[in-house]
């Protein structure tokens, strides 16, 4: 029986396929590859020395998915594919709800027509909206989402909760990302955004190797100790081992399940640049900016329930994840693309 990670050749997606198959998992990919590239399979089979089954599908394409699921083993779904720029969904929120919402409902109707009913979604703390108290913990209220974007992560954990409670057999975990950086310890596979980086770290990386004059900073004047916004980063392979553990909940027979992963610690945006200077070596050029429609001023997570229901906690601090990014950016300064 196989995994199908859907968005698999993404940032998030790749680096949860080497965890999956460090673990002994069998996996198949499904991307669209709109924001991705399958030059980071390859990688990722050099990495593990096992190659993952690829498809190049989209999840609003019902009969690649029916191809999918008539040809392959799938036992758990692990569900990354979507649009993920707070900015840009602000400015496309029909191609947002359309992508990410319809796009499930869809894989979910495929799924449970082949009797596929576990699912692990990318959830993302942007449901919390702007929280009332930080750390965010996962019983706190899901908020106003500030763009399309969140709305579509929050419709979606309230969608997979309704078909769960509706049949008991379905198992659901929605796991609150907050602010993945870094990259694999090899350098071989990172971020790798199409055009202008949309995301702070590669973006830094970007300025740092040369490739974009500086970074703008949005917004100078939040109320936080240096006005810059506050947010819980944590290192990709951290969140990808999140979903390994996820996975074994799964096989437990989770039911619902909703996990916040993260730190812990908020640090700004000026802290990072600091830190990635540090860490690194190397200025990074920024100016301040007007504020960003969508931001709110801080976010970080308690992490706590992961660690005591799934014996997750985050390992790298964000030394680590600087360091990490910079050598995923410095040895491919043109992403997959060299």
């Amino acid at each position: 029986m196989a995994i199908l990670v859907t968005g698999g050749a993404g940032y998030i997606g790749s680096h949860t396929v080497v965890e999956l198959q460090n673990a002994g998992y069998d996996v198949v990919v499904a991307d669209n590859l709109s924001n991705s590239s399958e030059e980071s399979l390859k990688r990722v089979e050099k990495i593990t020395g096992k190659p993952a089954a690829f498809y190049k599908a989209d999840i609003l394409d019902r009969g690649m998915l029916e191809e999918i699921f008539s040809k392959e083993k799938i036992e758990t779904v692990i569900h990354f594919a979507g649009l993920k720029a707070v900015g840009e969904s602000v400015e496309k929120p029909w191609e947002y709800y359309n992508n990410n919402i319809t796009g499930t409902l869809s894989l979910v109707d495929v799924m449970r027509k082949h009797n596929v009913k576990n699912i692990i979604f990318s959830s993302s703390a942007t449901v919390y909206g702007t929280p009332k108290q930080v750390p965010v913990t996962e019983d706190a209220p899901k908020g106003e989402c500030t763009n399309p974007y969140g709305w579509t992560k929050s419709m979606l954990e309230q969608i997979l909760t309704d078909i769960q409670k509706a049949d008991n057999e379905w198992n659901v975990i929605l796991l609150r990302y907050f602010n993945p950086i870094g990259a694999h310890r090899s350098g071989s596979i990172g971020e790798n955004p199409n055009g202008i980086p949309n995301n702070m770290m590669p973006y830094i990386t970007q300025v740092a190797v040369g490739k974009l004059k500086e970074l703008g900073v949005f917004g100078d004047d939040y109320p936080t100790p240096d006005g810059t916004c506050i947010r819980d980063y944590i290192h990709v392979l951290d969140l990808a081992s999140g979903h390994v553990k996820a996975l074994k909940k799964i096989e437990e027979k989770a039911g619902l399940c909703i996990y916040n992963l993260g730190t812990g610690i908020g640090y700004s945006v000026l802290d990072v640049i600091r830190n990635f200077e540090e860490a690194t070596g190397v200025k990074v050029p920024y100016s301040i900016r007007p504020r960003r429609a969508g931001d709110i001023p801080e976010n970080y997570s308690n992490a706590e329930k992961a660690y005591r229901e799934l014996g997750w906690k985050a390992q790298y601090g964000i030394k680590e994840m600087c360091e990490d990014s910079w050598r995923w950016q410095s040895k491919n300064p043109e992403g997959y693309g060299k």
